[in-house]
């Protein structure tokens, strides 16, 4: 049997960076990838896991999100950290870069390793190989977003909700001509926030427009690529909603970039608050998560899970956003 020192080795790393890793330590993303190809190759399998079979616990529980770098995987991560550590669990974090083969990969060695439950935040809307990976026998809860033909518990912010009650208030400004920065239709939180949008265009007797729809990656190369679309329309808009944190900074670069002043020639509600936003003038008008909350309510839905507590299932939690209204959004006539 492969021992840590066999993976130290292999992915020519140290024992203590191995450990680190196994131990759900963030690590350089080089050596991560190394330790994991290694892990795998070796059909690695962790001692405290072995010494625990007895049990059939290890006291582990895998999470998986597209990526590490963002606001809200990091924050979420810290919530439910801190809920799984009361009940005397550790979290083993990785990261599936947004890649559907590569997050069935890291499911199967969540399972290889037997890890206790399993916390998931999806790359796409499809599940059906979430189940192929790793059965029914591990408890599991979806984060951010939830998949198709599968049933399976979430917790989520509403983003429905969120987002009509950003584009309502827009309108309440009144605006009409409301661009919006959607991102990729088979990701189920842009999806969500852009059926919010046309709700809210629907509910006020506003006339969707195909041309103020950008769909793109939630990043901040796809916030500056909708903002040129946008800008470069025949008849702009007077409002725009970003549907995504990096796209919001993303539109905020471009904007800056083009010399257009937020609250003054264009009005632009975001997603997500952070310390960027209170330092730009205005500061922006944003659609706030509840990111701890959502980390510490899918911990304790994963351990009653695991405790095997008779509650419905399907469970989703969908919880409350909030709003900053900021002077971003300009009242016209």
């Amino acid at each position: 049997m492969s021992t840590i020192k066999d993976v130290a080795i292999k992915s020519k790393t140290s024992v203590g960076t191995v450990s680190r890793y196994l131990n759900g330590y963030i690590l350089k993303e080089s050596n991560r990838i190394k330790i994991e190809d290694a892990i795998s190759e070796l059909n690695f399998t962790l001692n405290p896991i072995a010494r625990g079979l007895k049990t059939n616990k290890t006291n582990t529980i895998g999470v998986l999100i597209p990526g590490l770098s963002n606001v809200f995987s990091l924050q979420v991560i810290s919530g439910m950290e801190k809920t799984f550590e009361e009940y005397g669990y550790n979290i083993i974090v990785s990261n599936s870069s947004g890649n559907v083969e590569k997050e069935k990969e890291k499911l199967r060695l969540f399972k290889a390793n037997r890890v206790d439950g399993i916390i998931l935040m999806p790359v796409s809307d499809l599940g059906d190989h979430i189940i192929a990976a790793i059965g029914r026998d591990i408890p599991l809860v979806l984060i951010d977003r939830l998949v198709e033909n599968i049933k399976l518990d979430g917790v989520i912010s509403d983003n429905v909700k969120g987002s009509y009650n950003a584009v309502e208030h827009i309108i309440m400004m009144g605006h009409s001509r409301i661009g919006v920065i959607a991102g990729q239709s088979n990701v189920y939180t842009s999806s969500e926030r852009l059926k919010g949008y046309s709700m809210a265009l629907k509910d006020y007797k506003i006339e969707t427009s195909e041309d103020l729809i950008v769909y793109t990656d939630f990043d901040k190369l796809g916030g500056e690529n909708a903002i040129e679309i946008l800008m470069a329309l025949k008849e702009p808009p007077t409002a725009i909603f970003a549907s995504n944190y990096y796209t919001t900074l993303g539109a905020v670069k471009a904007l800056n970039k083009m010399g257009i002043k937020i609250g003054e020639d264009i009005s632009l509600f975001g997603y997500d608050q952070s310390e960027l936003n209170e330092v730009l003038n205005p500061p922006l008008s944003v659609v706030v998560q509840p990111m701890d909350e959502i980390g510490h309510k899918a911990a304790e839905l994963l351990i009653r899970r695991m405790k095997n507590d008779q509650i419905g299932f399907p469970t989703i939690i969908n919880l409350k956003n909030q709003l900053v209204l900021t002077m971003s959004i300009k009242k016209i006539n």
